[in-house]
């Protein structure tokens, strides 16, 4: 299968902004993305915007033909919209579009502005992801509903809130001198486990947070890129996408997440490779339990083993599987629409040396990035490679 090649990536800072607008904030990072591959506009064949709340943070849906214009393009433009997922599905969409000839370059982004919800707005949009009947009616939000997840993944497979904290103080060390990040401090154990309560076994710094931001890339067939002497020195030779039930109630169990699994065996089987061959993940942490369900549902460790891996160190940037080096949700931030397509800008900062933490994996060969909706209902997986 041909390979999407990544010619330029982009990002916004990540954090609170709530004076920029979704246009704002896309037409910069669309337009850094477009400078870093060093195209020209007119070359682009196709746009996909990743974004969630449009409509209740805006009031602005049909954001495809809107974010076209911020960035100063002439291209077909479409919204991508999968939850927190909505960014790696729109990379996905544009992986297609590449692989089947429909386009030669292709821009890709998510946005999310939030900040300007405040604090409970944000909450409440983003529970529309849940299911209405069986958990937004019965006041259940993302972090209640990832907290029953833990506390049932503690009963059944053991861990503690300790654990769990070690996972956030890596991924603030990882963040801490990354200048794009959210949160560029690095955090204690001790601070995690006095930190307040969210829902419990989950405290504050359990949690992502509220963020506002876009991210960029643009994608090029590898004729394109040879015809027009790009150096794009990462591929994406993978892509998988899996679902699951939207209520957590109606899943066969709250502790394994099968939309996770199903795309990450896809994007293995699709780039040709196993898991034995990544050297490093991106995962989405929107909560410090979900990295450790990401990590044992992509294969890395068997069910009920992960609890244990941050603290360990096994995953930290020194370890043996670098997870999220860019800081995660966590502390990088979490712009919904955004998320998906961060991860891929980050990665391939990471691969080209330019990322504040490239040396941790300066041999690398193989990436894995993995972005989630919801309680996980919907995920999609992307295998990033050095290109030959």
């Amino acid at each position: 299968m041909a390979s999407a090649h990544i010619a330029g990536v982009g990002m916004t800072e990540f954090g609170e902004f709530p004076e920029r607008t979704g246009r704002d904030l896309f037409g910069e990072a669309g337009g850094t993305a477009i400078e870093d591959a060093g195209i020209d506009r007119e070359e682009i064949d196709a746009l996909y915007v990743g974004n969630f709340m449009g409509e209740l943070s805006e009031n602005q849906g049909h954001m495809g033909p809107l974010m076209a214009k911020a960035v100063g393009i002439d291209a077909p433009a479409t919204r991508i919209e999968s939850a927190c997922a909505s960014g790696g599905m729109a990379v996905r969409q544009a992986v297609k579009d590449v692989r089947n000839g429909e386009a030669d370059v292709v821009l890709v982004g998510g946005v999310e502005r939030m900040h300007n919800m405040g604090t409970t707005g944000a909450t409440g949009g983003l529970s529309v992801a849940a299911d209405d009947l069986w958990e937004i009616r019965q006041g259940i939000t993302f972090p209640g509903a990832y907290a029953l997840m833990a506390q049932r993944y503690f009963a059944v497979h053991g861990g503690d809130r300790e654990d769990l904290a070690h996972v956030a103080v890596k991924n603030h060390a990882n963040a801490s001198n990354n200048p794009l990040a959210q949160y560029q401090t690095e955090i204690s154990v001790e601070k995690v486990l006095d930190a307040p309560p969210v829902a419990l076994p989950m405290g504050l710094f359990d949690s992502s947070p509220i963020t506002d931001g876009a991210a960029a890339t643009v994608l090029v067939s590898e004729a394109y890129a040879e015809e027009h002497g790009l150096e794009t020195p990462v591929a994406i030779t993978g892509t998988g996408q899996g679902t699951d039930n939207l209520a957590l109630a109606e899943r066969d169990s709250m502790v394994w997440t099968p939309a996770t699994e199903d795309a990450g065996r896809r994007a293995y089987e699709d780039a040709g490779i196993s898991k034995d061959d990544v050297d490093f993940l991106e995962v989405h942490d929107c909560f410090t339990i979900a990295e450790v369900l990401a990590i044992e549902g992509l294969g890395f460790y068997e069910e009920g083993e992960g609890i244990t891996a941050a603290r360990e160190g096994e995953t930290a940037a020194d370890g043996e599987l670098p997870v999220n080096l860019s800081g995660g949700l966590k502390a990088k931030g979490h712009p919904v629409g955004a998320t998906g397509v961060a991860q891929i800008s980050e990665m391939t900062k990471l691969f080209r040396g330019d990322h504040v933490n490239s040396d941790a994996v300066e041999d690398a060969e193989v990436g894995l990035t993995h972005n989630a909706g919801g309680t996980v209902a919907s995920a999609v997986v992307h295998v990033l490679e050095v290109a030959e």
